[in-house]
């Protein structure tokens, strides 16, 4: 077996190894994510392998002309501290080279990021719950993603993620398991939310709204169809309303990420981010 060390883009086989870290790490990943990341971005999941063995990943997924996130940051533990890891992060880097790049990092490893380049932008966090409060929402009428035209959805992400991704929101609509309804108002839509499955229990991710009524309404819908275990939401701390209906729900703060920039990010609507999508793709 060679003993040098290959970086290169994942095989789709080599995805699932990914994700089976990230739930040993305790991220708990949604249980068909490896579909639906492939889609963003085809080249954007990276290993370093030794021969057939894979020591480390990362994710490097391209959004838009000038937006990546990068997310996975994996490395086998009988393999740290051997400069792997960071041979790994600096071609993630390089691939993403000349874009603003986002990340939600461990809160206490801000200094060793900020060191690489990366500004704190806020705080994300998650709330979860076994038995959540479900709190009546009104005003809009709640629909399966496919009744609505698929154009019209992907701006309406576009305007509130900051930038677009169709591709992978087709895929993420799509996805086995995944329940996608979108809240149609007076004005067209809005918002919308996926129910995704997950290792343990279920995470709304989106749920992007217009307002607490909006997302509550889709909340009512969808909750109903989790799985077992805790009900998830990922959302950012700055947003006030989307803290409280959280706490509302009875979901208790389990853990929280540093939403950190090497550049100003992308102009996103935050007020209509109650829930993230992920902390892999931003």
């Amino acid at each position: 077996m060679s003993d040098a060390l290959d970086i290169r883009p994942m095989r789709p086989a080599e995805v699932p190894q990914a994700v089976e870290w990230a739930a040993r790490e305790g991220w708990n990943p949604g249980l068909n994510d490896a579909t639906a990341f492939g889609a963003a971005d085809p080249e954007g999941f990276l290993c370093a392998m030794r021969g057939a063995e894979m020591l480390a990943c990362i994710t490097a997924v391209k959004t838009g002309t000038d937006f990546g996130f990068i997310g996975f940051y994996i490395a086998r533990p009988d393999i740290r501290g051997q400069g792997i890891g960071f041979a790994l992060w600096q071609a993630a880097m390089m691939r993403l080279a000349g874009r603003c790049i986002g990340l939600d990092g461990v809160v206490a490893q801000q200094a060793n990021y900020r060191k690489v380049g990366f500004t704190l932008a806020w705080n994300n966090a998650r709330y979860q719950g076994e038995a959540p409060v479900i709190l009546a929402g009104g005003g809009v009428r709640i629909v399966d993603a496919a009744e609505v035209d698929f154009a019209a959805l992907a701006a309406f992400d576009a305007e509130v993620f900051g930038t677009p991704r169709a591709e992978f929101l087709r895929a993420w609509l799509t996805t086995p398991g995944h329940r996608a309804r979108v809240a149609l108002g007076p004005s067209g839509i809005a918002g919308y939310a996926v129910l995704r499955p997950c290792r343990e229990g279920s995470k709304l991710a989106p749920l992007f709204a217009l307002d607490g009524a909006v997302a509550r309404a889709l909340i009512a819908d969808l909750a109903p169809h989790r799985a077992p275990g805790p009900f998830i939401l990922d959302l950012p701390e700055p947003h006030a309303e989307a803290v409280a209906l959280a706490q509302g729900m009875g979901l208790e703060k389990t853990f929280e990420t540093a939403r950190m920039y090497t550049r100003e990010p992308p102009v996103m609507a935050r007020e209509r981010i109650f829930g993230l999508t992920s902390f892999e793709l931003g």
